[in-house]
């Protein structure tokens, strides 16, 4: 399960900091997004499916911890990444 390429290269052209731009956190963030998203909805419909499962709990724990450096890092950014994508707010850092 895995989003098309297309899809991919339209994620990272809305959100990347410059044309070469493939990497950084909001473009990382944005693409494990989509994915879960995906991964949503194949799950719904197959809800025995635990390898996907899996899958979707590496993503989601994963894109946590970019959030938790994003908001760390650059909270402005965040907070405009987070209102774009529909996020929730950044789960609390340990130190909170």
């Amino acid at each position: 399960m895995t989003i098309s390429a297309e899809t991919k290269k339209k994620v990272i052209a809305e959100n990347r900091r410059h044309p070469t731009d493939s990497g950084s956190p909001e473009v990382q963030i944005s693409v494990l997004t989509a994915q879960i998203v995906e991964l949503t909805e194949h799950m719904q419909r197959h809800p025995k499916d635990y390898h996907s499962r899996h899958g979707l709990l590496l993503k989601v724990n994963r894109r946590n911890k970019l959030i938790t450096y994003m908001r760390r890092t650059n909270a402005a950014g965040y907070e405009q990444l987070a209102a774009k994508l529909g996020l929730r707010k950044c789960p609390r850092r340990r130190s909170e």
